[in-house]
């Protein structure tokens, strides 16, 4: 009796086997079997990873897309303060063109060579104010041009390498330059007041009229540092104590200091 039970064991577990490999095979194999097990196993997971993924993807693809604006957005601004500047060029030159001076024999920045640049480094500190552009002595910047951008002057070149050169900002407490104010030429010295703090011109004396909203420009005279008409700032608030015989200027840069990212540096010398 044992042995016949084993038997019909035996033969059950055959048929059965028989039976499992039958439709395994009308189902594609054991091995297409096997992968569709192995499918129904792994499906959830990889939707999971896919759903992870996925926000990851689109992140990263932020990260590039918005550097991309960021740098179109600093190109774009350039572009705006070099219209500006002509702007303010032509309302220069306009008063200019009433002067019977030799300044008249000294051209502007739109008939003089520039060089463009980008600032590479920013270095305020509380009194010192310069930038560090991207050209230097090989591609001709040489110490004492002026730098120009976003409107208007922005400072000077005090030194070079073969590469890069470094520029000091108009509103440093060591820079001063004296500023045309009206169509006859007078000039007054403006100083800077640190970084985020403008310009002012002390000492100016109670008979000479300048108004707030007026603007100054680089005067170019007796081989100044600058050549004339190159826009510099404009007057924001006068100050006058009773009973003085002078009175300081507050003024605004028109180059917009903070925001620098692309500069124009003026092939120009005072020897020249």
């Amino acid at each position: 009796m044992a042995t016949d039970r084993a038997r019909r064991r035996t033969l059950t577990l055959s048929a059965g086997t028989i039976i499992v490999l039958v439709v395994l095979y009308i189902t594609g194999g054991v091995l297409t079997g096997l992968r569709t097990a192995a499918n129904v196993v792994v499906t959830p997971f990889a939707w999971t990873i896919s759903e992870i993924a996925h926000p990851i993807g689109h992140m990263f693809a932020g990260v590039v897309n918005y550097s991309d604006v960021v740098s179109q957005n600093q190109k774009l601004r350039y572009e705006l303060g070099q219209d500006q500047l002509k702007l303010n060029e032509e309302w220069a030159l306009n008063r200019q063109l009433q002067q019977v001076t030799t300044q008249l024999n000294v051209p502007f920045v739109g008939s003089l060579d520039i060089i463009p640049a980008q600032v590479t480094t920013v270095s305020p500190t509380n009194f010192s104010a310069s930038i560090v552009l991207s050209k230097g002595r090989d591609q001709g910047v040489l110490s004492g041009m002026p730098v120009v951008a976003n409107g208007g002057l922005v400072g000077i070149v005090t030194s070079t390498t073969p590469s890069t050169s470094t520029v000091r900002l108009i509103t440093d407490i060591n820079s001063s330059l004296g500023v045309s104010y009206d169509a006859a030429g007078n000039t007054i010295v403006v100083s800077g007041k640190g970084v985020n703090n403008g310009l002012i011109a002390t000492g100016v004396p109670i008979n000479t009229p300048i108004l707030p909203g007026q603007m100054l420009t680089t005067d170019g005279l007796n081989g100044g540092l600058y050549p004339p008409g190159l826009p510099v700032a404009r007057v924001t608030k006068t100050s006058l104590t009773p009973g003085a015989d002078t009175y300081n200027l507050t003024l605004q840069p028109t180059a917009n200091l903070r925001d620098l990212a692309y500069v124009d540096v003026v092939e120009w010398e005072p020897s020249t």
